[in-house]
């Protein structure tokens, strides 16, 4: 553990917790891309297969594990949900919701095959969902280009979540140079590609956000 991946950790509960309390507290689902969330089930569920092999690493690691599988399938299924208790919601949020993900899992799948640490069913599942997870915000990305606006909390919901890859950058380096331990050049990589996504975000976040200017996004 160090400074960095504590305060990536914590960024990324914030993030989840953001948009359950978006969801739950005000019924609201505009802004908030289901196949993103379909994406981040398959990617924790994928990562967190050693969870079955009864590797213990610590108590904080297992229950972080269990709370990110848990809380991804929550708000598949609160948005889920929304079908029967906002139909009108739901019904928009599919049709805004338009990306072809398709693509995503296909190249993800390849790309494992292609780069793992060792050719075993686990290491290529923990490969597939670092690279899925690199692109999996596209779909809520390309959402909110097309809506040009969004709702605040789920503005700082991909904040949040921007900020938690960014902060896996500087975690990598800090265990390799000062942990000694093996540097994980695909985990680097992939995170890199993830904040590079961010990054026209995390500048129109600070325009409209940190400077008051709103939350429309551009066309």
């Amino acid at each position: 553990m160090n400074p960095f991946r504590i305060a990536a950790d914590l960024s990324h509960l914030a993030s989840i917790l953001i948009l359950l309390r978006t969801i739950q507290t005000t019924n609201c689902i505009d802004g908030v891309s289901l196949k993103t969330q379909v994406l981040y089930v398959l990617v924790f569920v994928s990562r967190y297969l050693d969870l079955l092999t009864l590797h213990w690493i610590s108590l904080y690691n297992t229950l972080m594990k269990v709370f990110f599988i848990s809380s991804s399938i929550y708000i598949v299924v609160l948005l889920q949900r929304a079908k029967v208790s906002n139909a009108v919601a739901y019904k928009e949020m599919i049709l805004k919701d338009s990306f072809k993900i398709g693509y995503l899992l296909g190249g993800s799948a390849v790309l494992a095959l292609l780069f793992n640490e060792r050719f075993t069913f686990i290491d290529v599942a923990w490969s597939f969902s670092v690279w899925l997870e690199s692109i999996a915000i596209l779909p809520q990305l390309f959402m909110l280009s097309k809506s040009g606006k969004a709702q605040s909390l789920t503005i700082h919901y991909i904040f949040a979540l921007g900020l938690y890859r960014a902060l896996y950058i500087p975690n990598w380096i800090w265990r390799w140079l000062v942990e000694n331990k093996n540097f994980q050049k695909l985990a680097f990589v992939t995170g890199v590609i993830q904040t590079l996504l961010y990054s026209d975000f995390f500048y129109i976040y600070y325009k409209k956000v940190i400077k008051g200017g709103g939350v429309s996004l551009p066309h």
